[in-house]
C-alpha cells in the first residue's frame, strides 16, 4: 500500500511512527511543508492550497492508495474538500481527541493545546459542541502560538519553549485540569516537558495510534495487499532539520527537497 503523508513540518511523523508500528507493507511517501509552515497561522485559503498541490504531487510522482492528513491544521481547513474532489483515494485525517478525552477525565475539565486555525475551525467547533452536551465539561483552549516553530528548531527542552508552555499549563493546573488533549502532531514531543510541569499523573490524548488504525482498517476493507516491509520517503519544500528526524523515526530512505508547482495537477 503506498500512503501519502503531510504536515506543514515534521509533527506528522509522530503519526508515521504510530502507522510502521501497527501496520506492515507500507510505502509511505510523507511530505514535510516548511516552506509554508506552520499551518496553525496560515489561513484557511492558504492551507487549502497547499493540502491540493502536495496531494497532486503524491498522486502523480507516487500513485499514493491513501492520503493521511497528518495535521490538524489542514484537517480542519481542507478534509471535507480534499474527500470530495479525491474521490478513489483513501483520505484519512486529524482532529483532536475531545472525544476519549472526555471519557477519561474525571475532574470534567480538560485542557486543549492547539493550533489558532484548528481552535477555529468548523470541525473543531463541531466536534466541540456535539460532544459538550453529552456531559457537562468544561474545556480549556489555548491556541500555542509560536510553539511548533520552537519544535521545529530543535527547541524541545530549551528554556524558552518550557516557559511557554508553563505559561499555558499553569493555569488549567491551578482549575484542576486532569485531562490535556494535544490536539496538533507536533505536541507529543513535548510529552516529557509537559509532565514535568503539571506531573505525571496528566492524562495526555494523541491521536497517532487511532489514525494509524484506521488507515489499517480501511486498507483491509479497500482488500488492498498489505506485504511484510515497511519503506519511508521524506519530502520537504524549505529548510529542515535533519537532527530532528532522526529523534522522531531513524528509519528512512531518502530525505530529498522538493518543488510543487501548479501545474502537478
Amino acid at each position: 500500500m503506498k500512503v501519502g503523508v503531510f504536515d506543514s513540518g515534521l509533527g506528522g511523523l509522530t503519526v508515521v511512527d504510530s502507522i510502521t508500528k501497527l501496520i506492515n507493507g507500507v510505502e509511505i511517501f510523507y511530505i514535510a511543508d516548511t516552506k509554508y509552515a506552520p499551518y496553525g497561522e496560515k489561513s484557511k485559503e492558504q492551507i487549502l492550497k497547499q493540502s491540493f498541490l502536495i496531494t497532486d504531487y503524491l498522486i502523480k510522482n507516487h500513485n499514493i492508495d491513501a492520503l493521511v492528513v497528518a495535521c490538524n491544521s489542514a484537517t480542519s481547513a481542507a478534509i471535507k474538500e480534499l474527500r470530495e474532489h479525491y474521490t478513489n483515494l483513501i483520505v484519512i485525517g486529524t482532529e483532536p481527541g475531545l472525544k476519549p478525552a472526555i471519557n477519561q477525565t474525571k475532574t470534567n475539565k480538560i485542557g486543549v493545546l492547539a493550533t489558532k486555525a484548528t481552535l477555529n475551525g468548523t470541525k473543531y467547533q463541531d466536534l466541540h459542541k456535539t460532544l459538550s452536551l453529552n456531559k457537562q465539561i468544561e474545556i480549556l483552549e489555548e491556541p500555542c502560538l509560536g510553539l511548533v516553530k520552537k519544535i521545529e528548531d530543535g527547541l524541545i527542552n530549551h528554556h524558552e519553549t518550557y516557559s511557554m508552555l508553563e505559561n499555558w499549563l499553569k493555569p488549567m493546573k491551578e482549575k484542576n485540569v486532569d485531562t490535556i488533549v494535544l490536539g496538533c502532531t507536533h505536541y507529543p514531543l513535548l510529552k516529557d516537558v509537559i509532565k514535568k510541569i503539571l506531573g505525571d499523573e496528566i492524562i495526555l490524548i494523541e491521536t497517532g495510534n487511532a489514525i494509524a488504525q484506521r488507515l489499517k482498517d480501511l486498507a483491509i476493507k479497500e482488500e488492498i495487499n498489505l506485504s511484510k516491509n515497511n519503506s519511508l520517503d521524506l519530502f520537504y519544500t524549505g529548510i529542515i532539520n535533519t537532527n530532528m528526524i532522526k529523534s522522531i523515526i531513524s528509519d528512512y530512505t531518502k530525505c530529498e527537497k522538493i518543488e510543487l508547482r501548479e501545474n502537478d495537477e
